[in-house]
């Protein structure tokens, strides 16, 4: 079972999108803003992470960048509304191994998951 880091402040979306990942055989683990899922990074290990941007205390590109310092190696992805081409641009230049546009569709999201953790694994 792959665990996933969910940073997303919206709980029904969250929760929603926790149960749709755990039918795919994803462990979850849900942080309400980036402060929580950084406290958690720390303590636990994950395959992948998944970031919102617009986040209260810690917005996720910061929280990207706090995470990256502990763990390089980490894939992570941004799922958020801002679709604007900077914001793209700079969720990118971090290092996030996609940036997904609310709304989306939830197939493409777990393939997307299931094609990064494919090549972060070899």
């Amino acid at each position: 079972m792959k665990k996933i880091l969910l940073a997303e402040d919206d709980s029904d979306f969250a929760n929603v999108l926790k149960q749709y990942l755990e039918l795919y055989d994803y462990e979850v683990t849900w942080a309400e803003n980036g402060q929580e899922a950084l406290a958690i990074f720390q303590t636990t290990t994950f395959d992948i992470c998944v970031f919102d941007v617009m986040m209260p205390i810690i917005d996720g590109f910061t929280l990207a960048e706090k995470v990256i310092k502990i763990n390089p190696e980490i894939p992570f992805i941004f799922l958020t509304a801002r679709k604007l081409k900077e914001d793209k641009i700079i969720g990118l230049k971090l290092g996030a191994d996609d940036y997904i546009v609310k709304p989306f569709e939830a197939d493409e999201l777990i393939l997307r998951l299931n094609n990064i953790l494919k090549r972060s694994q070899q």
